[in-house]
């Protein structure tokens, strides 16, 4: 009788298909790891603008005389507000401390967004605004990324996916 051999080790396609294998995975991974990148950045970025408008609604909070009438509603023209195509006051000569005129403290808040969020100079004038939205204020902020990466489809300027926005409505 004939007794089958006995097979030692492995065949050369075994270990083909296992580095195949493991290729595959590993490819998975790297893609995965840059979406995180992506992920990540964006997240830094919508916080940072959210910590921004929050200052400012701070700074409407401290300021309610300016910003409210005598019912507590907002006023319909403020110095603090600013509508979308004009421009933002002038940065005071010293913001610190802050100075005590709207227009002034609005000029400070003004230069520390455009030194914290990417491309907002240019944005400064057709995508941020301070106003009146109903029996509250609304503050749009704007920032520039790569094509695509703007990851809230709700939060991009229109057609233009380089432009992510915040948007925040809070009553003072």
């Amino acid at each position: 009788m004939n007794r089958p051999s006995r097979q030692y080790g492995f065949s050369m396609i075994e270990v083909l298909v296992t580095i195949v294998l493991i290729s595959i995975g590993v490819l998975g991974m790297v893609a995965m790891q840059a979406r995180t990148i992506a992920y990540t950045q964006d997240s830094v970025q919508r916080n940072t603008a959210a910590v921004l408008a929050d200052d400012l609604l701070e700074m409407l909070r401290a300021d309610t005389a300016k910003v409210l009438n005598a019912n507590g509603i907002p006023r319909t023209t403020s110095d603090y507000y600013k509508a979308d195509g004009s421009s933002f006051p002038a940065k005071p000569n010293s913001c610190s401390p802050l100075p005590s005129a709207a227009s002034q403290r609005l000029g400070c808040w003004a230069a520390r967004v455009q030194d914290t969020l990417p491309d907002a100079a240019n944005l400064m004038a057709s995508n941020f605004h301070v106003a009146k939205a109903g029996s509250a204020i609304e503050i749009k902020l704007a920032w520039r990324v790569k094509k695509g990466e703007c990851l809230d489809v709700s939060a991009n300027a229109g057609n233009d996916d380089t432009i992510c926005h915040y948007i925040i409505r809070a009553e003072i």
